[in-house]
């Protein structure tokens, strides 16, 4: 196994990269389309309504007599903020300025028929801006205070760009380290994994995505959990059982060096098929891992089979009168019916066996219904661990290895079926084996009939 090449790049980075890209070109677009179609329509509006308030007040200022023309300079501004002077000297020209005076000088120059320049000033502390305009038969300096404007275009651009993308960026990092987070804890249980221990539960939270993979991990994660529970069982109870069957071997042994006897021989083979038998149980129980392939399948011929197979009398069916075809993996339906019918026949306390095929909310279900001495209900789970007798003397003449139950479990749970052990009314046991999952819980009756 070759070893694994680490990734050159973080999933943060591999996420963040281009959510990035995305989101500062989506603010690029933002920013530019605010510009065009809403603030550049705007500052030029009101540049237009300023120009012609610049002009008008010009050519009025010429017009007035001149005892009038200090009132009208007051109130033009007191109320418009303008400023008029009698053009002297012009101030040099001012260098780069914002979109809003451009606009202004378009909108003057429009109105004047001629070329304007607006010109930058300091006075009284403040920056004023001059146009120098027609008025009367002269011409006139009108001007206003650069607060007068009260609008920062490119201020208002680099500031929502800037902001815009410092958002994208920590939104990114955000969004990705979110989306990452669940895959690394992941990462590190799948190591955990990788070194042969059981790693914590995942959190199920999330995307769905990431929900129903956490999911699959946590499924995986106990399979793993369980299997080495029952290897650890196995190997514990195949040790503890095969160990009184080669004790009477050792015994019958010593006994035949000193005479021989077909009593002895026979308990020999006795004990050479119990071991046989056990260690098929533990084969069993590892193949039931392995899923087979489905075939089409008359459950109906099926138990018909199994029943006149079983001892003459003691297995009693329930079958619809028409075939019954499933798509199932006919060895392992097989070995389940058949481990839970050896159950009911060897506890049912020699009364009849019930072989049960039913159909409920469309999902076959197959009863195997004995009238032993069944097992408490607190129990039940139990029962289905490898080894686990409801009859506690281990003895062979008693009951099986114990193996019984976990084999139907593991093929269950391999196949996707579920198996039920109920509790009959007037004593007894009936197991359920449910072919497929019902889209909803299905009660069966209490009394397992």
């Amino acid at each position: 196994m070759q070893p694994v090449k680490p990734a050159t790049r973080g999933l943060v980075r591999f996420i963040a990269r281009p959510l990035a890209m995305a989101f500062i070109l989506f603010e690029l677009l933002t920013t530019v389309a605010v510009v065009v179609f809403l603030m550049g329509p705007m500052a030029q509006g009101s540049a237009e309504r300023l120009a012609g308030l610049m002009v008008l007040s010009a050519q009025t200022w010429s017009e007035l007599p001149p005892e009038t023309r200090a009132d009208f300079e007051l109130e033009l501004a007191g109320t418009h903020w303008l400023s008029l002077r009698e053009a002297g000297t012009p101030p040099p020209a001012s260098g780069w300025h914002g979109f809003y005076v451009h606009f202004l000088e378009r909108a003057l120059a429009a109105k004047t028929g001629g070329e304007q320049h607006l010109r930058g000033e300091l006075r009284d502390g403040e920056i004023w801006w001059w146009a120098r305009l027609p008025s009367g038969d002269g011409w006139i300096d009108v001007g206003f205070p650069a607060w007068r404007i009260g609008t920062h275009p490119l201020m208002a651009f680099l500031f929502t760009l800037g902001g815009g993308l410092l958002l994208a960026l920590v939104a990114t990092l955000w969004l990705a380290r979110r989306i990452a987070a669940p895959l690394a804890q992941m990462e590190r249980a799948t190591a955990v994994v990788g070194r042969g221990e059981i790693p914590a539960t995942l959190p199920e939270t999330g995307p769905r995505e990431l929900a129903t993979l956490a999911a699959r991990f946590n499924l995986m994660a106990r399979q793993v959990r369980e299997l080495l529970a029952v290897r650890t069982t196995l190997m514990a109870g195949i040790s503890h059982d095969l160990r009184t069957p080669l004790a009477r071997m050792r015994l019958a042994l010593a006994l035949l060096a000193e005479r021989p006897t077909p009593r002895l021989i026979a308990r020999l083979e006795a004990d050479i098929t119990e071991m046989d038998q056990l260690i098929g149980r533990v084969l069993d129980l590892a193949r039931g891992l392995e899923a087979e392939a489905p075939v089409e399948l008359d459950l109906r011929t099926l138990l018909v089979e199994l029943a006149e197979a079983a001892p003459a009398g003691r297995v009693r069916h329930t079958l619809p009168a028409a075939p019954l075809v499933r798509s199932v993996p006919p060895l392992a339906l097989r070995r389940v019916i058949e481990n839970l019918l050896e159950n009911a026949l060897r506890y049912g306390q020699e009364q009849p066996v019930d072989l049960v095929l039913a159909v409920a909310a469309g999902q076959a279900r197959i009863g195997v219904l004995d009238r032993g001495p069944g097992i408490p209900p607190d129990q039940v789970e139990a029962m289905f661990q490898p080894f686990q007798r409801g009859e506690t003397s281990r003895s062979p003449l008693t009951g099986g290895a114990g193996l019984g139950l976990a084999i139907v479990r593991q093929l269950a749970e391999t196949h996707g079926w579920q198996v039920q052990l109920q509790t009959r009314e007037n004593g007894g046991l009936a197991a359920w084996l449910i072919l497929a999952p019902p889209p909803l819980a299905v009660a069966l009756p209490a009394d397992g009939s």
